[in-house]
C-alpha cells in the first residue's frame, strides 16, 4: 500500500499551481490568439525536426551498414519520442 504521508504534500502542491495560473490570468487575462497558433506551430516543429533526423540518419546508416531498414525504423521511433518528450517540456514550461 502507498504511504499516506505523500497525499497531503501532492494535494499542497495541485492547489499552488492552480491558485498561481488563476492569479496570473486574473492579471494577464487569456492569451491572444495568435500566441496559441504561434505555439501550435511550434510544437510542431519541435516534433517534426528531431524526428526527421532520426530518419536522415537512419537511411544513411542503413545504405552504409546494409540492414534494410533497420536503423530507419530505430531512429524514427528514437527521434519521435525525443520530439515529443522536448514538446512536453515546452508546454509545461508555458
Amino acid at each position: 500500500m502507498s504511504d499516506e504521508s505523500d497525499h497531503p504534500e501532492k494535494l499542497d502542491e495541485s492547489v499552488r499551481l492552480r491558485r498561481e495560473r488563476q492569479e496570473r490570468w486574473r492579471l494577464h487575462g487569456e492569451r491572444p490568439i495568435g500566441k496559441n497558433l504561434a505555439m501550435i506551430g511550434v510544437l510542431g516543429w519541435i516534433i517534426v525536426v528531431p524526428t526527421l533526423i532520426g530518419i536522415f540518419t537512419g537511411r544513411w546508416l542503413d545504405s552504409q551498414l546494409g540492414t534494410g531498414i533497420f536503423w530507419t525504423g530505430s531512429l524514427l521511433f528514437v527521434g519521435l519520442a525525443a520530439g515529443c518528450y522536448l514538446a512536453w517540456g515546452r508546454v509545461h514550461r508555458e
